[in-house]
């Protein structure tokens, strides 16, 4: 007469318990996925024997298996705070040195912008070029960002445009021979300006003037007004031409290299006084979206890729995870791009805790990619995913554990009293 069957049952019932109260612990802990206690018959087998007459000789707990399945998400309005919606896992680097994942994208920065998660994990992504927002490595790095200092100023290099000039507009010197007169057209009527900046980040207002010419489809381009009062008089140059076809489209000026399309080179001079004797600079004005229609004289778009320097003042990550970070100088641009990692079999990650996992032979190794990308997730900013534990459900398990429990319980005590039945015998 055994007491196995039961007391393996006792063991596995609070085993199960275990792992319920485990659940409703975290219940709201975020990014936190839920197991369940999976259990298998034990039978003890002999050569030879047949079948059909063994009774068995309990239960055990084949494993606790984790539930990956998605988990809500509640938005937070936090921009550090970043879901995955879908497949994936985001990639950290841990104190040690040693890789993890995770789905708790609680991130923070810690005192020198380092991105980090609440045990001071550090998070992956892929470097970025600043300027033009593309990759610049295959391989994650530790996300960082310039909040001990403020990003350099830069000098610039493009002013772009996109405008119309009146194609009604006669010769700008006019004719007064002509019956009536037409009078001169003022150089500041087809005219605009924006800030240029030097390489300390000092601004320089840039004037642009566009003036007629008697030449068919030809405008000469200023950077500046006649003064006529000054000593000496000022009687401005044309800094170029730009001509146009019969439909109204730019010919002209043709790019020289490095530069393409239609552009003109314009020499700045820094914003006088200049005590530090800064060197004039070249930028090339981009007209590729200038036309000459019938409709007034229209600026559609006028930009410079300078500026100053700028303190950080707010993140941004983008559902493909592309993290935006904006300056006090009105530069926002991209710094980084986290990184997702996916496995062959996610039940096979071995738990860190602290809402972490480490690879193992049975998950197999991580493929690193992009959010978005092939069968990975999106991200979502400012939102978290919760815990995917069913508080109902585990309730009514835990119920169920516990009159499991009682079950067994009620075994051995019957085994207990047909024992002592037997030694009572005279």
């Amino acid at each position: 007469m055994s007491f196995q069957q039961g007391l393996s049952g006792l063991n596995a019932s609070s085993k199960n318990l275990d792992v319920i109260g485990h659940n409703i612990a975290n219940a709201n802990t975020v990014g936190f996925k839920a197991s369940r206690a999976e259990f298998a018959e034990m039978v003890a087998s002999a050569i030879g024997s047949s079948g059909g007459v063994n009774a068995g000789i309990g239960v055990e707990v084949a494993d606790v298996a984790q539930q990956f399945s998605q988990g809500n998400l509640t938005i937070t309005g936090n921009s550090l705070d970043v879901a995955i919606n879908g497949n994936g896992f985001f990639t950290l680097q841990m104190p040690d040195g040693t890789p993890a994942y995770t789905r708790a994208g609680n991130f923070k920065l810690d005192k020198v912008g380092n991105m980090v998660t609440n045990d001071s994990a550090r998070v992956m992504g892929y470097p970025v070029d600043p300027t033009t927002g593309l990759r610049t490595g295959s391989t994650p790095v530790p996300m960082s960002f310039p909040t001990t200092e403020p990003i350099p100023a830069r000098q610039t290099t493009t002013i772009t445009t996109s405008f119309n000039l009146d194609a009604r507009a006669t010769d700008a010197a006019g004719d007064p021979t002509a019956t009536p007169p037409v009078p001169a057209t003022p150089r500041a009527t087809y005219g605009t300006s924006i800030n240029v900046y030097d390489s300390q980040g000092v601004a320089k207002p840039v004037n642009l003037y566009f003036q007629k010419t008697a030449t068919d489809n030809t405008w000469d381009v200023y950077d500046q007004l006649d003064d006529p009062l000054a000593t000496p008089p000022v009687v401005a140059t044309p800094i170029g031409q730009i001509t146009f076809d019969n439909s109204g489209a730019i010919t002209g000026p043709v790019a020289t290299p490095p530069a393409t399309g239609f552009s003109m080179p314009l020499t700045v001079n820094p914003t006088p006084p200049n005590p530090n004797n800064l060197p004039a600079f070249d930028v090339q004005i981009d007209l590729g979206g200038v036309t000459q229609f019938g409709t007034k004289f229209a600026v559609s778009n006028l930009t410079q890729d300078g500026y100053t320097a700028g303190e950080l003042t707010g993140i941004n990550v983008e559902n493909n995870g592309m993290i935006m970070t904006r300056y006090s100088n009105g530069v926002t641009r991209a710094e980084g791009q986290l990184a997702l990692s996916s496995f062959r079999n996610t039940q096979g990650l071995a738990s860190l805790g602290g809402n972490n996992w480490a690879a193992t032979f049975e998950s197999g190794q991580p493929v690193v990619g992009a959010p978005t990308d092939g069968s990975f997730g999106s991200l979502r900013s400012g939102a978290l995913e919760d815990s995917n534990v069913d508080l109902t459900a585990e309730l009514v398990n835990m119920m169920t554990a516990q009159r499991a429990y009682q079950a067994n319980a009620q075994t051995i005590k019957t085994q207990d009293q047909v024992m002592s039945t037997l030694v009572n015998l005279r």
